[in-house]
């Protein structure tokens, strides 16, 4: 479920300050230079120079709008623990495939433990959250079980808060 990733010849060397930018990108990513400048205390020139070969070497793989999700009727997050009936290439692909088309998908990991996959899923309601789980989710072959967690409130959330 991840991009797929570029071959690159070698890692980037991050030192202190590449990461003050990127801290700082992660945060306002709208900076003007001399607004991220000023931030990680560096010449206008040298930040301009700096970001341009971070970007180059797809440390900093692009910049998105982070939109009010009651705007765009993504106000309920909702993390789902889904576990698949067996592991084989047609049960984990077809459940891929599927999850591929979720409207209101934000994440889908595989991941270690009790549960194959974790999945973020910004809906409107609770009447969207039932049609997800019982007309969608519950339909899909190869799904043995799913648990689903409903957001109370965000602590830290990067990709719809400011």
């Amino acid at each position: 479920m991840t991009a797929p990733k570029r071959a690159r010849s070698a890692q980037p060397t991050l030192d202190r300050v590449d990461r003050r930018i990127l801290d700082h990108l992660a945060d306002h990513g709208r900076s003007s230079i001399a607004d991220l400048a000023e931030a990680v205390s560096i010449s206008a020139s040298s930040a301009q120079r700096r970001l341009r070969r971070l970007e180059g070497e797809e440390v900093v793989r692009g910049y998105r709008a982070v939109l009010d999700p009651e705007a765009v009727d993504r106000g309920l997050v909702v993390h789902l623990a889904v576990t698949l009936v067996d592991h084989t290439t047609n049960t984990v692909g077809r459940f891929e495939r599927h999850v591929l088309d979720l409207s209101g998908l934000v994440s889908c990991h595989h991941v270690t433990g009790d549960i194959d996959y974790l999945i973020r899923m910004d809906v409107a309601d609770v009447e969207a959250l039932d049609v997800l789980l019982r007309r969608t989710l519950a339909r899909v072959p190869g799904v043995a079980r799913f648990t689903t967690m409903v957001a109370t409130s965000a602590v830290v959330d990067r990709v719809t808060q400011v």
